[in-house]
């Protein structure tokens, strides 16, 4: 049993300063001066408490790249950065493309017992985008959703079947949009400072085209898609259009697409090297203003960690992407906040719009519902640390920047599995 006493809460109908009452796994009251004998009490005054983030896109490399992050630690980091369930890609070695696989994720997140973890399976076997994997099955072992991430499906017409079975099997495809021939062999986002940097570049095309195929093709089969990891103004006005129109897209972004800029690669450092990769000060104003006006569905990590070797190396050759898992909610907080993004937008872009997606059951901070809660303290400043993370990963770009925004409590089920 834990009582919160105090926490400034943010409901499904406004935010209030209360208690919460939490017994076998379950918000059992939400009231003010609630006594509970024998509870482990939870002091939260100048604390904010939001339901569980739930980040729909994440790495956890496990199985065979556990040199750089492994199921525990990914949950520890997780945990630590305030999320309560996680949903993994399928990019692992080898790669999560069959209900064996699937089953093996389920098993080891039950053992680590911290973080809520949901597999998330391969659209095509071994990601070869040649021919579709047997989703049905993977389902009904377990896996939430599918997606060919790290990997676009190129030929348009496995696309299109994989979303007819998709369909067939009401499941979800999150989509890696990036045309392969456009982005070539770029490393940085093509403009000015890959021309001063001397960095091939990647055009913004290479996003923008692919997302308006998939959708296409997703409004001519009146099915449902998601679009992963989107960063440019282009694209979130492709996406902007196509909700008007009707059609069943969803889309998130990432905390590095509204926090850092192409500017930021001066120096070479390989951290800010991403896919898609960091674009404009324009396209960040517009990820902020997609996030505003309800065009951006969820905010997730994309967090994928390397090891140090895979990144301490010329920018040309190092690895792609950013560890996000314990510098995402302080980002929201530095940069949302600040831009007039209120706590109940980044509660239903973290927890309940993710649910819904997902189809995970979620009523938000609300009596009988699971008491998965995230508590943190919104005015608390700290350097982000490299020593301080416990991510296998260490490669973020925030590294040494003062962040506000600190987690103080990660409750899963009812259970404290973080605190600081």
């Amino acid at each position: 049993m834990i009582l919160i006493k105090s926490g400034k809460v943010v409901g499904l109908e406004g935010t209030k300063t209360t208690d919460i009452l939490i017994k076998k796994g379950k918000i059992e009251r939400i009231a003010d001066n609630i006594k509970a004998d024998g509870a482990k009490v939870i002091e939260a005054e100048g604390l904010t408490v939001i339901p569980g983030m739930i980040d729909m896109h994440c790495h956890l490399r496990e199985p065979g790249q556990e040199y750089k992050e492994d199921i525990l630690s990914g949950s520890k980091a997780a945990v630590k950065g305030g999320f309560t369930s996680i949903v993994c890609m399928p990019n692992t070695t080898p790669v999560i493309d069959n209900s064996s696989l699937v089953s093996f994720i389920k098993r080891k997140a039950d053992e680590v017992n911290l973080v809520k973890i949901y597999p998330t399976g391969a659209i095509t076997m071994g990601l070869e985008g040649k021919s579709l994997s047997e989703m049905g099955e993977m389902k009904e072992a377990g896996a939430i959703a599918f997606s060919d991430d790290g990997k676009p499906v190129s030929d348009g017409k496995i696309m299109r079947n994989a979303l007819n079975y998709a369909k067939t099997i009401d499941t979800l495809l999150t989509l890696h949009c990036e045309d392969l021939e456009i982005k070539a062999d770029g490393v940085m986002n093509e403009g000015y400072y890959s021309t001063i940097l001397g960095l091939r570049g990647i055009s913004r095309a290479a996003e923008e085209t692919m997302i308006s195929r998939d959708i296409a093709l997703a409004e001519s089969l009146d099915t449902k898609i998601h679009i992963a990891h989107v960063s440019t103004k282009g694209a979130f006005e492709i996406i902007r259009q196509a909700k008007k129109r009707g059609v069943q897209v969803t889309c998130e972004t990432m905390p590095h697409y509204f926090s850092a800029d192409d500017s930021w690669v001066k120096g070479y450092d390989a951290n800010t090297k991403v896919a898609p990769p960091l674009r404009t000060s324009d396209d960040v104003k517009a990820t902020i203003e997609a996030i505003k006006d309800g065009t951006v569905d969820a905010i997730a990590t994309d967090h994928a960690p390397h090891h140090e070797d895979e990144k301490n190396v010329e920018y040309d050759i190092a690895a792609f992407g950013i560890s996000g898992f314990e510098s995402a909610l302080s980002l929201m907080v530095t940069n949302l906040l600040s831009n007039g993004v209120s706590l109940e937008k980044i509660a239903e872009l973290t927890s309940i719009n993710p649910a819904k997606i997902l189809g995970i059951e979620c009523d938000g901070i609300s009596v009988g519902s699971v008491a998965d809660i995230t508590i943190f303290d919104e005015d608390e400043e700290y350097v982000f640390r490299k020593e301080d993370m416990v991510s296998k990963g260490k490669n973020s770009p925030f590294i040494g920047k003062t962040l506000k925004g600190k987690v103080k409590y990660t409750i899963v089920d009812g259970e404290i599995k973080y605190e600081v």
